[in-house]
């Protein structure tokens, strides 16, 4: 398991991306001390989104970050009502799944349902 992915990210998109990936159900919670002037966190079940302030931010181009969303099709109307561009993929294990990118820039893969070896081969995807 991940526990956490850092995004570097301007500090003016800070309220953007909490408001953001709320709608992909995380939620904010406070960082250490020693973080607090420079990051914000997220989460959501296990997993954190630690978002790192920086002047000048990497988006990386083609690499994501993954996210499954129980409430596929609510989430993905969310996204839209809320202004964000989500474009349909090719279902690669036969479930929908689409990107959106986060304000600032992120490439966000948002899933149906997770990849799972033993399901997808015993289906032949």
């Amino acid at each position: 398991m991940i526990q956490h992915v850092s995004l570097e990210s301007r500090r003016s998109d800070g309220d953007a991306l909490v408001a953001f990936f709320a709608l992909l159900g995380f939620r904010e919670l406070e960082p250490p001390a020693a973080l607090r002037d420079r990051s914000r966190w997220l989460q959501s079940g296990p997993t954190q989104v630690h978002l790192l302030w920086t002047d000048e931010p990497v988006y990386v181009p083609k690499g994501h970050l993954a996210v499954v969303a129980d409430a596929y099709d609510a989430t993905v109307a969310a996204l839209r009502e809320a202004g964000h561009e989500v474009e349909p993929r090719a279902e690669h294990w036969g479930f929908p799944r689409a990107y959106v990118r986060s304000p600032g820039g992120h490439l966000v893969e948002l899933m149906s349902v997770a990849p799972d070896a033993d399901r997808d081969v015993a289906r032949g995807a």
